[in-house]
């Protein structure tokens, strides 16, 4: 998502969120003068060592467009707490909890999803639809099936959080799920945190 004008407000977010984050924004009518949103390289997942001074990167630049608020769009995402600490050194705010999973869920709903079962494999509408490039492929179970068990031994099932309403989506999501040998649940969440903290940013920067 290409940021083609300075505005009061820029989100620095993970790539896997560019389709959600545009549809936010259409939804409420915001174009680059009221939010603009500049992305970070999604396959960075496999790589957390590389999104603290991404990010950091991605504040500079920012700064030097004039724009007025900064925000984050990442859980922790792996960094082991490096990403925050880079976060509290350059004064920016960042979405809260550890993972996408969370702020689609809602905090209290993945908790509980937890609870009802620990070994829970999530997948999110960017998951599905690229699963054989980011698990199958990304994981090398394409070249090694074997390793399969290795990897997905201790899981139980597959929990879809779908952040719209698409069946051929659902059957993708479905899909990797036996490929995996796991039980299949689907839990419709929306845009959930994700939107408020958009619009929240919005808000802040018009203050």
């Amino acid at each position: 998502m290409a940021v083609t004008a300075t505005s009061g407000c820029l989100i620095i977010a993970c790539g896997a969120l560019a389709r959600e984050m545009l549809a936010v924004r259409v939804a409420n009518g915001w174009d680059d003068s009221q939010l603009a949103v500049t992305c970070l390289p999604a396959i960075w997942h496999n790589r957390p060592e590389k999104i603290p001074e991404g990010v950091r990167s991605k504040i500079k630049w920012g700064r030097k467009k004039g724009f007025k608020s900064i925000f984050v769009l990442y859980g922790d995402c792996g960094t082991g707490g490096l990403l925050d600490e880079v976060l509290k050194e350059e004064g920016i705010e960042r979405i809260d909890g550890p993972h996408c999973y969370d702020f689609y869920a809602g905090h209290a709903a993945f908790d509980q999803l937890m609870e009802e079962e620990l070994g829970s494999f999530f997948l999110t509408d960017y998951i599905a639809r690229h699963f054989d490039r980011i698990i199958w492929q990304g994981m090398g179970l394409d070249r090694h099936p074997e390793l399969r068990d290795a990897y997905f031994g201790h899981y139980r099932r597959v929990v879809y959080l779908a952040q719209i309403d698409d069946p051929a989506l659902t059957a993708k999501a479905e899909a990797a799920a036996e490929r995996l040998g796991l039980a299949f649940e689907r839990r419709f969440t929306g845009y959930g945190e994700l939107a408020t903290f958009m619009t929240q940013a919005r808000d802040k920067s018009e203050g």
